[in-house]
Formats: structure tokens, sequence, C-alpha cells
């Protein structure tokens, strides 16, 4: 071989190491970029509840084991809380949470959050009107179907089905 040939074929080795070093690095950087976003914590919810309720603390606990970081305040004046977050009277259930810049009202699962959380709808948020059996918080007895329903100040739209705390 020549000489010519002998750095051809070094630099060809060493460009294939270059390639290699290359797609290594944005395999790595992939890997890593997506164990960051799924090791970023969900924002923070606020939740107003009255103390004695024990539906309220169930969700707040269901919360919790679905990775939220939960501030729960005791409120006696909860229809003051609802008032100043805008959710409507018909809407209304036993305890008002904020996350980000949505309201959360009543028993709503942890996957309905995650969704509005993803997909950022112009609303001012999600309400489970009452208090479902098998909703979130209201475990026990047979489980019925409820609607998850999306608010703004002058709309309403059903945003998803539950049984539990899963979509149907």
């Amino acid at each position: 071989m020549s000489r010519n040939g002998d750095r051809m074929v070094r630099h060809v080795s060493r460009r294939g190491q270059t390639r290699r070093a290359v797609l290594a690095g944005l395999a790595a950087g992939a890997v890593f970029g997506v164990r960051q976003l799924a090791a970023e914590p969900a924002p923070m919810v606020t939740v107003w509840k009255d103390p004695s309720c024990g539906c309220c603390s169930g969700w707040v606990d269901h919360r919790r084991r679905s990775g939220f970081t939960v501030a729960a305040i005791d409120t006696a004046d909860l229809a003051a809380v609802k008032a100043a977050l805008g959710v409507p009277g018909e809407l209304a259930s036993c305890h008002t949470a904020k996350i980000d810049t949505y309201v959360i009202e009543g028993h709503v699962p942890a996957a309905a959050i995650r969704r509005l959380l993803a997909e950022r709808p112009a609303a001012l948020g999600l309400a489970v009107p009452g208090m479902p059996i098998g909703s979130p918080g209201m475990e026990g007895g047979t489980p019925q179907l409820y609607e998850v329903i999306l608010f703004a100040a002058q709309s309403t739209t059903v945003y998803g089905r539950f049984i539990g705390g899963e979509p149907r």
C-alpha cells in the first residue's frame, strides 16, 4: 500500500470513530433528555378543604401517590375560595385546588390533570361535580361512571369519562 492509501485508511477510520462518537453522544443526550423530562416533578397542587372531610384527605393522598407535591389548606370558608377562583356553582364539590394556572374542583383523577397540563387548553380548569362513588378519594362501593368537565368563564365541555381513576 502507498502512503496515500494508509492515510486514506486512517482517515476513514478516524471519520468512522468520529461518526460513532457523535451518534453515541446523540443517543446519550436523547436518553438523558427523556430521563430529565420523566424526572421533572409535577407542579405544586394547593388544595383548600374542610379540615374534617375524609374524602378530601383521600383525594390529597391520591395526588401524592400519583407523584404530585401537595399543600393542603384547611378552611371553613370554601365558598369564598371557589368564588375567588371562578368555580361555577353547578360544578362545585367538596374541595378546590389550584395547579399551575388551572383550578381543579372536586374528585378529578390524576390522569385528567396530567392530560390538562400536557394539552394546556384555554380554560379555567377541570371539575367533577358532586362526589361520585369510586372517584379518587371516594373509593368504596361500586364505582360509578362519571364525567370530568373542562370549564371556562362562559362554557363547559366533557373532558373525559372515568370509572375510578381510569378513563373510559
